[in-house]
């Protein structure tokens, strides 16, 4: 059988270019030692707010706070959220609630409550003591997996157990992939298959190992794409990912294609060159004796350059108004990956240091500017003004897509260096802002039409009966998406950590990130490696 695993399952002991960190176990960020101990501030009737936040602890009512669902409605000042086990259980204006007696409560008085943030397409890689917790503790309370692995369910199973801080997890397959794939052995398990049988073999075998979702790429061949389409059908799995070089976006979205990842494809698909691009993209070649991911992706991209360029020259917008309309009617939701695509093609604007990466190894941030020039070095300045506009009309594209009602997810693609997770989301909020959507539009790429994206009713929104994932900013963020930054506080599955609990678990992950060593085999590139061009 030519179906082929490509690297073992290996954990986290290979990495590069999107994190890399040896897997470490650690006691400091479980959630009863992290999470369990946090006080609630604030006073109740005659009972000051005490230990035990978590979900069976009793009622905790957050007062005076002006609230935004995610549903799109007006914000709603000074309102009083309950929460208990685990859900909310209560939210009425704070003059007309009426509370149990030994209700807990936390004064919110110039504070905004949105729903927690969810991070859409994610390659999470790195220490446990480190990455869970950073997606929690930046209001991130619920991750899509692009690439899943054994750890990540371990994590998982950790997180809903109380032993681990951290999101919701959405957990993907490995990576399908047709033969050769864009990914060598160095970056863990990429399942490539060269026909339907094997393609069908995959779905069944990912379905039975626990995956969410089948991850599609961008190197399969119609015959397998369409024969995963079938099988994931046939066993009630969804396959989503990159619509391959092979397969027109509308073709796709019509087989039940739930999610676009990246920009690339939608430059073909809205192009008048697309039959033409579409002939070169099948003379694309992929050298399977190089052992080596970044060499491969970068052989990729000098090849599919001049095609996206040619694209975006041949931009024609009756074609994009007639695809864009049969996503929205097929309910095809698209991921722009904003963030991704500005560091690898926009290199000379990436910063040379930030805040949030004292949260991850320094050896890990050290290796960040080398790597980014091993896939981006050697362009001619003429190749950079292309790129340059390249990247402009992706933003074109999703302000479109969004006006012609394409539901838009917020995802990151974290993993790729320069992104840290949950904070990287909070960047891309901005882009989607300076791609020409309101805030308001914009939180709820992140909460109520992301949550319907990944399939998940119970989150993305603060209302009755929904799950109690929340975040306390200090300003609103309908005024300045900035604003998400400015966390007071989180609720994480119904446990409330106030901001003095935050500081001291970001402190200990500082010191756990500190004190992680490098990988013993080096670090190679992982996650998608999507959006640049060298």
């Amino acid at each position: 059988m030519s179906e082929a695993t490509v690297g073992a399952h290996h954990g986290m002991a290979r990495r590069g270019f999107l994190t890399g960190a040896a897997a470490v176990t650690g006691a400091a960020l479980t959630s009863t030692a992290a999470v369990g101990t946090a006080r609630a501030t604030g006073t109740t009737t005659g009972t000051t707010a005490g230990n035990g936040t978590g979900p069976g602890t009793g009622p905790l009512a957050f007062t005076n706070v002006t609230v935004i669902d995610g549903s799109g409605a007006p914000p709603a000042p000074g309102m009083t959220v309950v929460v208990e086990g685990g859900r909310i259980t209560a939210l009425a204006p704070s003059a007309r609630i009426r509370l149990r007696p030994g209700t807990r409560t936390v004064d919110l008085t110039g504070k905004y409550l949105i729903p927690g943030l969810i991070e859409a397409h994610t390659h999470s890689d790195g220490p446990e003591s480190v990455v869970p917790a950073l997606y929690a503790l930046t209001g991130v309370t619920t991750v899509r997996e692009m690439r899943g692995e054994p750890v990540h369910h371990e994590w998982r199973e950790k997180i809903r157990s109380g032993e681990l801080l951290g999101p919701r997890w959405v957990i993907g397959s490995p990576i399908v992939d047709g033969t050769p794939s864009l990914w060598a052995a160095d970056v863990g398990p990429t399942i490539e298959v060269a026909d339907a049988a094997e393609a069908r073999r995959a779905v069944r075998r990912v379905k039975r190992e626990g995956a969410d979702f089948v991850k599609v790429y961008s190197r399969l061949s119609r015959e397998a794409y369409f024969a995963i389409a079938d099988e994931a059908r046939r066993q009630g799995i969804p396959h989503l990912g990159h619509c391959p070089d092979t397969v027109r976006i509308a073709e796709a979205s019509a087989a039940g294609h739930r999610t676009i990842e990246h920009l690339h494809a939608l430059l073909l698909a809205t192009s008048r060159h697309e039959k033409e691009i579409r002939r070169l993209l099948d003379a694309v070649r992929i050298d399977p004796r190089d052992p080596n991911s970044l060499s491969r992706y970068r052989s990729w991209f000098q090849q599919v350059h001049p095609l996206e360029w040619r694209a975006v020259r041949g931009y024609d917008r009756d074609r994009a108004d007639a695809l864009f309309r049969s996503l929205a009617a097929h309910g095809t939701a698209v991921v722009p990956t904003l963030s991704v695509h500005r560091t690898l093609e926009l290199p000379d604007e990436v910063p040379t240091r930030a805040e949030e990466w004292k949260y991850l190894p320094a050896w890990q941030v050290e290796g960040w500017p080398d790597q980014l020039a091993d896939l981006t070095g050697g362009r001619t300045p003429e190749q950079a003004r292309q790129i340059r506009q390249i990247f402009a009309h992706r933003l074109r594209l999703v302000r479109e897509l969004h006006g012609a009602g394409v539901r838009l997810a917020a995802g990151t693609d974290t993993g790729t260096g320069y992104l840290v997770p949950g904070f990287a989301l909070h960047d891309e909020l901005a882009l989607l802002v300076t791609a020409g959507l309101t805030p308001g539009e914009v939180l709820r790429a992140a909460t109520s039409d992301a949550a319907r994206t990944l399939g998940l009713p119970a989150v993305g929104t603060v209302a009755l009966g929904q799950a109690a994932d929340l975040l306390v900013l200090d300003a609103d963020p309908l005024r300045d998406i900035r604003n998400t930054r400015r966390v007071h506080g989180v609720v994480v599955d119904g446990r409330w950590i106030p901001p003095e609990e935050r500081r001291r678990l970001l402190t200990a992950v500082e010191q756990a990130a500190a004190t992680t060593p490098p990988p013993e085999d080096g670090a190679a590139m992982t996650g998608c490696g999507c959006g640049g061009h060298p």
